[in-house]
């Protein structure tokens, strides 16, 4: 299995050695790991990660190996597993139930009727339609049904929440992938391409002749391609259903970091408020006032967004409408802020453009953009390009 775990990380792209898996087993053999898969991951990762960009690829390589495996040790019973208890608590609803279920009428009335909740549960419940709990009609809890309820955790069975009220944790985006990047990279110069003082493809007239009389032989010499003049702020939307396009987010930002020498990224969750951040591990710590970011960077920053756009229309429309915080303003607020500090702007959309009006938060944010919404595809880059340039 750890011989398994060592060639699987290699191929991954890992810069694991033979020395670093011998201290590894070495540790195992002092029982540091205390034989739980988590203490191995944590002891594993100190060993044999030395750069923490790396740390997704290991994570992905850990869990495909080590999938479903508690402890470390041999004839260990087989737990049940975690989705089929999970299975008990969902609930099937016929049509007729579902019409049954009213909504409530508005964020704020769910919200003030979830405090009451709150103050009043005392215990778990399962299958109810008024307390806070799993796989029953309540507009608060998870696993069940409601038109416009509030989710508390869990995972979206029915995806008509309203709002997700959740902690979660989102990893940074990998900035060094060069799989399927090289068609991007063509994509994002045209947007360079534009940026140039000089057209990248003149004779350098004067180079020629200075290395010709230098080398004695003819020489001749172009312009060198100018890239460094353009600059770019790069939002990227990150967890939730954006874990679904992490591979071509990646890839993005990956050719991106290449093509664009004056260029910032920040991360935001659905919509942008009043914080982003750099780092997502940090991001309750860490972050930026967005209207720093306003600030530090002129005008003449071309802004890029890059997310589905898929929420709760509350999360555009409305205070309080943010997955894991009060914010005080509605994001359409912020958004035009920063559409008016920075003028030239396309939001990048991995959901495919046929898809697009079927959900409201996908709508209302593209009009906030002034239609200047564009799918994450080869032939969506290029007209978000030129849309820049115009």
């Amino acid at each position: 299995m750890f011989v398994t775990f060592f060639h699987e990380l290699k191929s991954a792209g890992l810069p694991v050695s033979l020395r670093e898996y011998l201290t590894l087993m070495e540790a195992m053999d002092k029982d540091l790991a205390s034989r739980r898969v988590e203490d191995f991951y944590y002891l594993s990762r100190s060993v044999l990660v030395k750069d923490e960009r790396n740390l997704d690829k290991f994570d992905r390589v850990f869990g495909h190996v080590f999938k479903g495996l508690e402890m470390l040790s041999e004839g260990i019973e087989a737990d049940i597993p975690a989705e089929w208890l999970k299975k008990l608590t969902d609930r099937f609803f016929t049509d007729e139930e579902k019409q049954q279920i009213e909504a409530m009428g508005g964020l704020d009335k769910l919200i003030e009727t979830l405090k009451k909740r709150m103050e009043e549960q005392k215990g778990r419940h399962q299958g109810g339609s008024k307390w806070i709990g799993t796989g029953g009609t309540s507009p608060y809890g998870n696993s069940g049904y409601n038109p416009e309820g509030v989710r508390i955790g869990g995972e979206s069975t029915h995806r008509r929440a309203v709002k997700v009220w959740d902690k979660r944790e989102f990893k940074d985006l990998d900035g060094d992938v060069e799989l399927g990047t090289r068609n991007i990279k063509v994509a994002l110069r045209r947007l360079r391409k534009f940026a140039r003082t000089g057209a990248p493809d003149e004779l350098d007239l004067d180079g020629t002749i200075k290395g010709t009389a230098h080398k004695g032989y003819l020489d001749i010499q172009m312009r060198p391609e100018r890239h460094n003049a353009v600059k770019v702020l790069l939002f990227f939307d990150i967890g939730g259903s954006m874990d679904w396009h992490i591979k071509a987010t990646e890839e993005l930002f990956s050719a991106a970091r290449t093509e664009f020498k004056h260029m910032e990224h920040f991360y935001f969750h659905n919509c942008v408020y009043e914080r982003v951040w750099k780092e997502n591990r940090r991001r309750y710590d860490h972050t930026t006032p967005t209207w720093d970011v306003l600030h530090t960077y002129p005008h003449d920053y071309k802004a890029i967004f890059v997310g589905d756009a898929a929420m709760s229309p509350y999360e555009i429309a409305a205070p309080g409408g943010s997955v894991e915080h009060y914010n005080d303003e509605a994001g359409a607020v912020w958004m035009e802020r920063v559409l008016r500090t920075y003028p030239s702007a396309v939001w990048l959309n991995p959901v495919p453009e046929g898809q697009w009006d079927y959900t409201a938060s996908i709508k209302m944010m593209r009009q906030l953009l002034g239609e200047r919404m564009f799918p994450l595809t080869l032939d969506g880059l290029d007209r978000a390009m030129r849309e820049l340039v115009r």
